[in-house]
């Protein structure tokens, strides 16, 4: 009985894995790893999308693509699926400092010349005909592309992003990069960094954004401006979504397909813009996440009937027969502070600045803000004094359960990932495995998550622990005091945003859009916890798991900052939090 949570899981992550892997290469299109150096030696990683038929004598165009701060190559998912089923060729990399590619967030131009280099030395690969598209700080290595190759490409999108705000100034004009797609969203969190205007919906009126149309007036949206064959045409295209939406919306994905097959000549199978597959990849990628959250909880389930970690099963024991005042104030604070004091501590956490052992700028904030959160949970139980729990205790066996546990998952994604290209993720929250080098950053902050997650599980379960409570009320109860403050922050920042075009706090997009991660995060951390209590009587293995899950996936999906080979770099983006 006890495999089966493991094996429906299990099952979850095949079917999800191979709905994503059958979406991603419909229609023949070959999906491989693609590795490659930058001119100072720095390890790029990528995805190279080949659609069939093509060798030296048979060439197809083809399209770079980047990603935004703090994300992957797997984010531009939705690009490179409707480009590629359309003929052409695209290699979706990771920037430097991101992902599998080496050096730091900004260096050798964000790695854009060399990944267009290595796009345009492919054999089945027609090098005059080549565009580059970026989000957000992908239009950096975009940008750098292009001015290190102005031959090598025909047309560029920029999605979410701006010409001269990422890397060395740029020459903001008319004439670069040549035939320029602005595809922003009206609801783009980011307005005022990137065309320095307050809302999206302001855009056609931006000073900055008329000087790169060459014009006076406001632009108009869907218009073609100035002359292909000079490499002046100009479009913009303003879909009414938000930042993380542009690269994950019908409304955002279409003006970029829509643009290359009009600038860039030879697609094998060109379709409407609007004619999209790459949500069905998304739909397995998030089965597949699913699927792995319950192989997480079966495999615990598993290490418990081994012999030796067979010890650890206890019937759980209530902390106190009713739920008092002090206990719902407790779980009120519980579920409140996080969130009050995320943008806070996020901001004060920028301060930690990076250095060889904490190289992730992002993840030193999060720290902070993490163990600020641990000060103040020891303090609150020191004030709410109540009935003292009793749990079980084992470390040695919570830690071979914990690592066990979170092993199966690690396995599993290796795997899918080996074969076929795919890995855990919906949206903002994806799971990817840790290169050879993320592994020592991965252990070096470990330490930290630890005491964050043991200490807020342990407070958890004590405030669970009401003799009579339903193991229903208990799970729901657990998933919405850990994940509910941030839902109620994002409804108030998001609907701040849908009615006035403005966040509820419009100086703080990155952190407010880092923190619709934790929505579904800490949620499943409070089931980690409550599964784990429940058949242990221990706060333990659950802390322990939840320190795993947690710095792996900051560890996996957030930008170095600080390496070995170059010197530090600051994006605007980030300084200016």
């Amino acid at each position: 009985m006890r495999y089966r949570l493991a094996a429906f899981g299990a099952a979850l992550i095949v079917a999800g894995a191979l709905l994503a892997s059958f979406v991603q290469t419909r229609g023949g299109v070959e999906v491989s790893e693609a590795r490659w150096r930058t001119a100072e030696g720095a390890v790029m990683s990528g995805l190279l999308y080949r659609p069939p038929g093509l060798s030296e004598t048979r060439r197809a165009p083809a399209v770079l693509l980047s990603h935004g701060y703090i994300n992957t190559r797997e984010m531009q998912s939705p690009f490179a699926i409707e480009l590629s089923r359309r003929g052409f060729v695209v290699l979706a990399m990771d920037m430097t400092g991101h992902g599998g590619s080496g050096g730091n967030v900004g260096a050798a131009g964000f790695g854009g010349p060399s990944a267009l280099a290595f796009l345009r030395s492919r054999p089945f690969v027609d090098p005059g005909q080549i565009g580059l598209a970026g989000h957000s700080m992908g239009g950096g290595p975009v940008l750098a592309a292009a001015r290190s190759a102005p031959d090598g490409y025909r047309a560029v999108a920029l999605v979410g992003s701006a010409p001269g705000l990422f890397g060395p100034p740029a020459d903001v004009s008319p004439d670069f990069p040549r035939n320029l797609n602005v595809v922003f969203g009206g609801l783009d969190e980011f307005a005022a960094l990137m065309w320095r205007t307050p809302k999206g919906t302001d855009l056609p009126d931006s000073e900055k954004l008329r000087t790169v149309f060459g014009l006076t007036t406001a632009v108009e949206p869907g218009r073609l401006y100035g002359d292909p064959s000079l490499g002046t045409a100009r479009r913009l295209d303003l879909p009414h979504v938000t930042h993380p939406w542009e690269h994950f919306s019908r409304g955002g994905v279409a003006p970029v397909v829509d643009w290359m097959q009009a600038r860039l000549d030879g697609e094998a199978h060109p379709r409407p813009a609007n004619e999209q597959i790459w949500f069905w990849k998304e739909a397995g990628t998030l089965v597949a996440l699913v699927g792995a959250a319950l192989l997480l909880l079966g495999a615990f389930d598993l290490v418990l009937s081994l012999p030796w970690l067979g010890a650890l099963r206890r019937a759980p024991e209530p902390a106190s027969a009713v739920r008092g005042a002090g206990g719902w104030i407790a779980l009120v604070l519980t579920a409140v502070l996080p969130a009050a004091t995320y943008l806070p501590f996020m901001k004060l956490g920028a301060f930690w600045f990076p250095s060889t052992g904490f190289p992730q700028w992002v993840q030193n904030q999060l720290l902070a803000w993490a163990m600020a959160n641990t000060v103040l949970a020891v303090l609150i139980a020191l004030v709410l004094r109540r009935g003292r729990p009793v749990f079980s205790v084992d470390i040695v066996r919570s830690i071979v359960a914990a690592s066990l546990s979170v092993g199966a998952v690690v396995l599993a994604l290796a795997l899918v990932d080996r074969l076929l290209q795919v890995d855990f993720r919906f949206w903002v929250v994806g799971f990817r495995p840790l290169t050879e080098a993320r592994w020592a950053t991965f252990l070096t902050y470990l330490p930290f998550w630890i005491l964050h997650a043991v200490i807020a599980v342990r407070g958890l379960c004590a405030l669970l622990a009401v003799d009579g409570a339903s193991r229903r009320m208990t799970y729901l109860t657990a998933a919405g005091v850990m994940g509910g403050g941030f839902l109620v922050l994002a409804v108030l920042q998001y609907a701040t945003l849908f009615s006035t075009g403005l966040l509820l706090t419009p100086t703080e997009p990155l952190n407010v859009i880092v923190a619709l991660q934790f929505i579904p995060l800490l949620a499943f951390v409070g089931v980690i916890a409550v599964f784990t209590w429940r058949r242990t009587n221990s706060y333990l293995p659950g802390g322990l798991i939840c320190a795993l899950f947690l710095c792996w996936y900051v560890t996996s999906g957030t930008a170095n900052h600080w390496s070995p080979d170059y010197p530090m770099t600051f994006p605007p983006a980030a300084r200016d939090r």
